[in-house]
């Protein structure tokens, strides 16, 4: 029976986190002639272990493995790079772009003085109309960055992306430069939204949207977040300060693939019980969302067009004319004939 002074079990929780990281770590530790042996003793982390190819560890155990490796080695690249970055490298890119009023603006500020403290790879951020990329290319070192790597500079920014502006960052898809790992299952974990392998480079894609709200931390959350920086990469927030924007422009633009909370749960990568409980979060309901933009686009046809009803209605979203109608006389107390017969008399 464990003692009251044995350290609490970091291991007890769900394992998702492939041990392909820990050996890239290991290797770093080998590359250098030191001994890794501590920092896995310190995660819980068998030694026996790392070698699986199929093993997984906890969250918890992925960060006490991380943090004691980037003390001892001196690098939270963790051997990514061609050379060590410094421990409190991250956190003064982190607070060189506090001061940035929008998101945008710190994640260039971001890119930029990550290429001052390697130039091994070259981060940029990219926007194509209303889709926004972080991208990883390589630069300086030969060969495309390892797994590791790319994970892990990834995970950290769309990380410290979503906590500038204290929202959860859904990503639209992710691509990486490498073939899917045997471990391919986790990156459903590691990055919402689809996946693709193979690509020329590596990036990760979201609404440009969020690039524009402002950026919510000041100097006290700053420091408060130094002090255990690590759970970014594995943290996921809750509130998501676009979402309703999101459902709105989904039901607008898709209405006939969004007809229940499953089928639009899914167009917005989240399950149907987080879509409900994060719109109750901001105030809004799936339904009063629902209404909204079809009775604005029923009307706008109606006034606008002389499309029958019945189109009328397959165009806002209906499954059928009759519910078209019952709805409507809801909205407005006419039939959509006589609504429209009023507005053009």
């Amino acid at each position: 029976m464990p003692s009251s002074l044995d350290p609490p079990p970091i291991s007890v929780g769900t394992a998702i986190t492939p041990m392909a990281f820990v050996r890239a770590m290991v290797a770093a530790y080998r590359a250098r002639g030191m001994d890794p042996s501590g920092a896995l003793e310190l995660a819980q982390i068998p030694p026996r272990k790392v070698d699986q190819a199929d093993a997984r560890i906890t969250a918890a155990q992925m960060e006490a493995v991380s943090e004691a490796a980037m003390r001892e080695l001196d690098d939270e690249g963790l051997g990514c790079f061609s050379r060590p970055l410094p421990w409190g490298s991250y956190g003064m890119l982190a607070r060189a772009s506090l001061s940035a009023p929008s998101l945008g603006i710190a994640l260039k500020r971001w890119c930029r003085h990550h290429g001052l403290i390697t130039d091994d790879v070259a981060l940029s951020l990219e926007t194509m109309g209303e889709r926004a990329r972080l991208v990883l290319r390589p630069h300086r070192r030969p060969g495309p960055p390892t797994e590791f790597c790319v994970v892990s500079v990834l995970r950290n920014i769309h990380g410290l992306a979503s906590w500038y502006v204290d929202s959860r960052i859904p990503l639209q898809g992710a691509q990486f430069p490498y073939t899917p790992p045997p471990h391919l299952d986790a990156y459903a974990v590691l990055f919402d939204g689809p996946a693709a392998f193979g690509a020329d480079e590596a990036a990760i894609a979201f609404d440009a949207r969020y690039l524009a709200l402002p950026v919510r931390r000041d100097e006290a959350a700053m420091n408060q977040l130094l002090q255990r920086a690590l759970p970014l990469t594995v943290r996921s927030y809750r509130r998501d300060r676009l979402l309703v924007a999101r459902v709105r422009q989904v039901l607008a633009t898709q209405p006939l693939d969004a007809h229940n909370a499953d089928d639009l749960a899914a167009l917005l990568n989240v399950s149907a019980r987080t879509l409900h409980r994060q719109l109750k979060d901001e105030g809004a309901s799936l339904q009063a969302l629902k209404d909204e933009v079809r009775r604005q686009r029923a009307t706008e046809l109606l006034l606008r067009t002389r499309r029958p009803i019945k189109q009328v209605a397959q165009a806002s979203g209906f499954q059928n004319e009759k519910s078209f109608i019952r709805a409507f006389r809801g909205w407005t107390g006419r039939s959509p004939g006589e609504w429209r017969s009023e507005q053009l008399s």
